[in-house]
């Protein structure tokens, strides 16, 4: 079988190779009336079905996707937008991310985790980006495989015996026009991050995950830091799923929308990327060195 290999950001050659006739399928998740409450263990049982067969879900041994990405970004008073490609791909835990672009002030993101270690790549020698900076602190949203949702075969709920996840429910919000259940999402080795995922209470498929983080003023001996604004900053990222469709015998987003906001004494920045997504390959073997971005 010929393995495939990622380059670093070579993603329309990439299409080129992956590129196969997509399978599609009519296979809708049981629907179910919302509901003010739910146990943890339904929520999840429904979500699986509505990606697919526990056979299809286990068959599914390593995806690779790629498709279009538009990056937007506004800083104060400052905005514009580029267009570029995007790939994800995975195998078990290991994820591959990554957004190029034709750009000298923004080539893209690069993010990659082998089970072991987590890399980020940098735009220049030394410099890593605003999103980049986020997750390499925030590393766990890779580790446990959140990054992605149902996107990849890292998905932590595909496999709850074994990565131990702990959950609670947290009742019902609304996702745009929809109505979700939202479920509490308690990282593994602890983290100062506020995990919520989000399920239509309909199709009980994947459609949010939003991160929080506030951190507050700085102390010293001396009191609050002088250096530093008495108003906390806040973090928030939020990753939505829509237009899922059938590829192979699993049902997944076809859309997928990244949103970094970062509100500090300096003001507000706000990071969005768009990603349509078209070409889907299953069970085709990875290089392994795909998964280190450091190492493309």
């Amino acid at each position: 079988m010929r393995k495939i290999r990622l380059p670093q950001l070579a993603f329309i050659l990439f299409c080129a190779l992956v590129a196969a006739p997509a399978l599609i399928i009519n296979t809708p998740a049981s629907a179910a009336p919302p509901e003010d409450k739910m146990r943890v263990e339904e929520v999840i049982a429904k979500h699986l079905e509505s990606i697919g067969t526990e056979a299809a879900r286990s068959g599914a041994r390593t995806r690779v996707i790629v498709g279009t990405s538009r990056a937007v970004f506004k800083v104060r008073n400052n905005a514009g937008a580029i267009e570029g490609r995007s790939v994800l791909a995975s195998e078990n835990n290991k994820i591959l991310f990554g957004m190029g672009f034709d750009n000298p002030d923004y080539i893209g993101e690069k993010f990659g985790y082998n089970g072991k270690r987590f890399t980020v790549g940098y735009l220049r020698p030394g410099v890593r980006s605003t999103l980049g900076s986020f997750i390499l602190i925030h590393d766990n949203v890779f580790k446990e495989g959140l990054m992605g949702g149902t996107l990849t075969s890292a998905w932590p709920l595909l496999n709850l015996a074994e990565r131990k996840v702990r959950l609670e429910y947290s009742g019902t919000d609304k996702i745009g026009d929809r109505t979700a259940h939202k479920l509490k999402y308690i990282p593994i080795k602890g983290s100062d991050l506020q995990v919520s995922l989000y399920f239509d209470t309909k199709t009980f498929q994947h459609v949010r995950t939003q991160y929080e983080r506030v951190v507050g003023a700085r102390f010293s001996a001396g009191g609050i830091d002088s250096q530093a604004s008495q108003q906390p900053s806040r973090y928030k990222m939020i990753e939505d799923f829509s237009d899922f469709k059938g590829e192979g015998k699993l049902n997944l987003p076809h859309t997928y929308k990244l949103v970094l906001e970062i509100e500090t004494k300096t003001g507000t920045s706000i990071h969005k990327w768009d990603m349509s997504l078209s070409q889907f390959a299953f069970n085709q073997e990875i290089e392994e060195t795909s998964f280190n971005v450091e190492a493309n």
